[in-house]
């Protein structure tokens, strides 16, 4: 059976910006026909914690996906990172997924215990917390993108992939 799977990218927040990497990386992913997973795109998101927030639970209630996999950009980290935590107001919440298995085998993928102070982080935080409440039993994780270049957009969509086909197994 396919299992069903919500990617969520940003939109950009600054007038210079051309484009969100977390976007980018998902157009390249629906570029792919070898996926054998359902596959929902959530795209360019608006930067605000609360309709970011809003949208991806209405989505999350609409299609009942098994896994979620919210995207972000880093500018400044030169690797996917997947984030352990999301905090908000002095709570943490942390996902269930076993990142360590997640990230084996990888070429290059870091674990970061620090979603940043942005939209990210808030968004994060929101749909685990709804999942908690709602006691939604889908796998969430939370990835930040590099600006994706011609040199490191093969190994990063590579990267990408292997996270979902790991995520489908768990």
């Amino acid at each position: 059976m396919k299992k069903r799977f919500l990617l969520t990218s940003f939109d950009t927040w600054q007038s210079d910006q051309l484009s969100n990497s977390s976007d980018d990386l998902l157009l390249e992913v629906a570029k792919l026909d070898n996926l054998p997973h359902h596959l929902t795109f959530l795209r360019q998101l608006p930067v605000d914690v609360q309709l970011a927030s809003d949208r991806v639970i209405q989505k999350i209630t609409e299609i009942q996906p098994d896994c979620i996999i919210c995207c972000g950009m880093a500018a400044s980290r030169t690797q996917l990172t997947v984030e352990f935590c999301a905090c908000c107001q002095e709570r943490v919440l942390q996902t269930e997924v076993d990142l360590e298995q997640l990230v084996a085998g990888a070429r290059e993928i870091e674990i970061s215990h620090d979603c940043g102070k942005f939209v990210c982080e808030g968004l994060y935080y929101s749909v685990l917390d709804h999942l908690r409440q709602s006691q939604i039993r889908a796998n969430c994780i939370f990835v930040h993108v590099p600006v994706l270049q011609p040199e490191n957009l093969v190994n990063i969509v590579a990267d990408f992939v292997l996270i979902i086909n790991k995520l489908a197994l768990s």
